[in-house]
């Protein structure tokens, strides 16, 4: 299999690796709007490096990887799919609903696939937690509660090109709050605060996040994300029933210490990053996108998925921006 990968950054320089090593991989060609990036990431995994989309579209890919900069997401969805190519793309396909609803539309009109980039559904943890919710190990599930803590923020330059804390960042704890459960978000209330670097202030974003979510079966929520947790990079999941409770992300090294007395020490060796941290899911993911090309496995997070996640994300910010509760649009 022939694969094109589109963005040699940090995370397409992750993906580039994974694919140069996946047996069904023969031959990879990628290409970034920075050449010398894309060809010393290239040289590194023995892959072809081309000058633009256009030559690496028309070069002969079974498949499409996009890793590019967000706001090129939804254009190059739509290139791939009139291409009659798979796409796999990190997420979000877009910033905003029409965006996203007009990729979705040009892959509905090719007939193709596309593939979102949600890779905690891969991860060990929130897997085994989405089962024992569909066993009943939980009973009746009454609350769940989800962190998301980056050690350090962005670049200033990434924040008004992300979306938001609520879109760029607890956009995956909202997907995994549906996948988990399976339920869908019906209401939020959101607070934010932008007390921390200026940066924040100056893109009209905040550093720290709060939301309260109802589902529709009346479970309920909290979910809180900060670019500042100096302790290191913090992703967990609570789920509490009337049966039992269990959590994802709490091993040896969560950036968590406790205070009572005869405790285990602070991790020596904390999480610095979402890419040590969750390697192994970001490999599978690649690998379920090479076996759906094959046609060996079903779409595991298409298009929609992704947009039930960003209507929840923009009734975040909508409630923190009004100070209210919001209802959740139905996707469609």
């Amino acid at each position: 299999m022939r694969i094109g990968l589109i963005g040699t950054g940090r995370i397409g320089s992750f993906h580039a690796g994974a694919l140069a090593r996946h047996p069904e991989v023969g031959s990879l060609v990628v290409t970034d709007a920075e050449a010398v990036r894309a060809r010393a990431v290239a040289a590194a995994v023995e892959a072809e490096a081309v000058p633009d989309v256009a030559a690496l579209l028309g070069s002969g890919v079974d498949a499409v990887v996009i890793a590019s900069a967000t706001a090129a997401h939804a254009e190059l969805i739509a290139r791939a799919a009139r291409a009659g190519l798979p796409v796999f793309c990190e997420k979000p396909i877009a910033l905003d609903v029409p965006g996203t609803l007009a990729a979705l539309a040009a892959v509905a009109e090719a007939g193709t696939e596309l593939q979102l980039g949600f890779m905690r559904r891969f991860d060990a943890g929130y897997r085994a937690a989405r089962e024992a919710v569909r066993t009943g190990r939980l009973g009746r599930l009454h609350t769940v509660r989800t962190v998301s803590s980056d050690p350090e923020p962005p670049p200033a330059a990434y924040l008004p090109l992300s979306g938001g804390l609520f879109r760029d960042c607890m956009i995956h704890d909202l997907d995994m709050i549906r996948w988990v459960t399976g339920r869908e978000v019906v209401e939020v209330y959101a607070r934010g605060t932008d007390a921390g670097p200026a940066m924040f202030r100056e893109a009209g974003d905040v550093d720290t996040a709060a939301a309260v979510l109802t589902l529709d079966d009346g479970t309920l929520v909290t979910a809180t994300a900060t670019r500042c947790n100096g302790a290191g990079y913090d992703v967990r999941m609570e789920l509490a029933g009337d049966l039992d409770q269990l959590a994802v992300g709490v091993d040896e090294r969560t950036p968590l210490t406790s205070l009572e007395p005869h405790s285990p020490a602070p991790p020596p060796k904390p999480w610095p990053g979402f890419l040590e941290r969750f390697a192994p899911a970001y490999e599978a993911e690649l690998d379920a996108f090479v076996r759906l090309v094959r046609g060996g496995a079903p779409n595991p997070c298409d298009g929609y998925e992704a947009l039930a996640a960003l209507r929840v994300a923009e009734a975040c910010e909508r409630s923190r921006r009004e100070h209210r509760p919001v209802a959740v649009a139905v996707a469609g």
